[in-house]
């Protein structure tokens, strides 16, 4: 069974767990946390020198870091996966774009907002820069999805479930997800999905 070393305060953790309810596979949830030093520990350290969760622990002992590629790893098999090159490229183009621009401007206000310890990084330039930047990246979304359901085609893919999990938290961060129908539509559809489970789940708590 494999081992997901994650915080479940975050976005990116809450990622693979939640491709695993998805998929209704067993796993295991080593809580970890990137605000306690437990991430920075020399343990953990050896396991991924980048002192970040989440990361995969598999039963032979490898070990598999960030998110995305976690994603592609567990939903190799899946129906969240895409085998015809061309959907496979256009689903990785949306896990791009959640790292490049949502991740680093959505989720990262929100970081700024809810955390304590990172108040003195909350400067007005950089909550600025980042409402700017979130706002303009779920507007992107917002027009993608006036035109289509899902971020992979006619069907959920590993895009939506990594860009789930910021898009859903982006009003804790400042972000007014009210002008934007296409999207609160979509989350509901992610929503509704068979297996689906809130950020704070876990396999213990089931």
């Amino acid at each position: 069974m494999p081992t997901i070393h994650g915080m479940l305060d975050s976005g990116n953790c809450y990622k693979p767990r939640l491709l695993m309810a998805l998929t209704g596979r067993a796993f295991r949830h080593s809580e970890v946390s990137t605000r306690d030093g437990s991430t920075r520990t020399a343990a953990f350290l050896a396991r991924n020198p980048a002192g970040q969760c989440p990361l995969l622990e598999l039963e032979d002992g490898r070990m598999l870091a960030e998110s995305d590629a976690i994603l592609v790893y567990l939903g190799e098999g899946t129906a969240f996966a895409r085998d015809e090159p061309f959907e496979r490229a256009q689903m990785l183009r949306w896990m791009f774009f959640e790292q490049n621009a949502h991740e680093g401007t959505v989720a990262v206000r929100r970081s700024l907002t809810v955390y304590p310890e990172r108040a003195a990084a909350a400067t007005p330039e950089r909550m600025a820069q980042t409402l700017a930047g979130g706002t303009a990246a779920l507007a992107v979304m917002e027009r993608h999805l006036a035109q289509a359901e899902y971020f992979g085609g006619d069907r959920p893919s590993l895009a939506d479930i990594a860009l789930y999990p910021y898009t859903a938290s982006a009003p804790e961060g400042g972000f007014d997800l009210g002008p934007l129908p296409a999207v609160r539509r979509w989350l509901a559809r992610i929503e509704a999905l068979p297996g689906y489970r809130p950020r704070e789940w876990t396999p213990e708590a089931a």
